[in-house]
């Protein structure tokens, strides 16, 4: 019997990979430029040298087996590093190039990092920059981004983090909110107004509800509204509904806030730049982490 080298050449696992992804024989033909039967020939091939069934077939389509999933899992992986390496390769040339995929906060890529990428794409055309917005942290080491701005330190093993800067939170409010309410002069004026929450959920930073400690006021506030999202809690206080605590960064963006009971802080986030070990040499992450602590330090008052 040939060894597993043998038995399992690029062009069959490439076309396994392909149909594991998309399913079907028809639709992974489409994407790999062969005809359905053609692509339905090296899977039977591959499952012959193998000796084992990669997919059961149903009516509706294909799905993997216990074996065809093991098969995917490595396969994918390798596929990832092959990628990951021909993008270093590339980038040995003299300028950064090639795909950059940046994870952050629904809240923060909105209001800060998405007004900034012009700089960097005009600086950088070569590089092929992809913002994936989202309240959760993609994992860094399966590749599903390149780097992150996170809120927190890494919890992962093997990542390079650069410390950005220190965010702080105060309270805001829209002029047409305090046109009509008031604007509230000490802590304890707060009971008498309407108050957002972040609820339950994935939100920047666990020290988003620093309102709701009993031992900031008299009495307790009464929430007119909870939102699980930083940047709808943005855009409800914009609105005119009511006060709440949000990042500096986030309402200084907006001429429509107005920052009621200066005096008083929230507790202090520290943001951070993230990403993998491997991708240390990578001219890409390189300039785009410098990019970062340059904006940043030239804007102090964003924070």
């Amino acid at each position: 019997m040939p060894p597993v080298s043998m038995r399992m050449d690029w062009d069959k696992l490439r076309v396994f990979h392909a149909v594991a992804e998309a399913g079907s024989f028809t639709h992974a033909g489409e994407i790999l430029n062969l005809s359905q039967s053609a692509v339905s020939r090296q899977v039977h091939s591959l499952e012959g040298s193998l000796g084992l069934l990669l997919f059961h077939r149903h009516a509706r389509g294909l799905i993997l087996t216990e074996s065809g999933e093991l098969l995917y899992r490595n396969v994918h992986e390798v596929f990832q590093r092959l990628a990951m390496t021909e993008a270093m390769l590339t980038e040995s040339k003299e300028q950064p190039q090639g795909p950059l995929k940046i994870n952050t906060t629904t809240a923060f890529g909105s209001t800060w990092l998405t007004p900034h990428m012009k700089e960097f794409i005009e600086l950088y055309p070569d590089v092929e920059v992809s913002l994936v917005l989202t309240e959760s942290d993609l994992d860094l080491g399966m590749r599903e981004a390149d780097c992150a701005i996170r809120f927190q330190p890494p919890t992962q093993p093997d990542l390079v983090q650069r410390h950005l800067k220190t965010v702080r939170s105060r309270l805001f409010a829209a002029p047409m909110y305090l046109k009509q309410h008031g604007t509230p002069q000490t802590v304890d004026d707060l009971s008498g107004h309407l108050i957002l929450y972040g609820s339950d959920g994935p939100l920047p930073s666990a020290n988003i509800n620093w309102l709701a400690d009993p031992q900031l006021t008299d009495q307790p506030l009464r929430p007119v509204l909870r939102v699980n999202n930083i940047y709808a809690m943005y855009r409800a206080v914009v609105s005119g509904l009511g006060i709440a605590a949000l990042p500096a960064y986030m309402a200084r963006l907006s001429s429509e806030l107005v920052n009621v009971l200066s005096h008083i802080e929230g507790p202090h986030t520290d943001v951070y730049f993230i990403y993998p070990e491997e991708m240390r040499q990578s001219k890409r992450i390189n300039v785009f982490r410098d990019f970062l602590v340059r904006k940043v330090a030239e804007r102090r008052i964003d924070f």
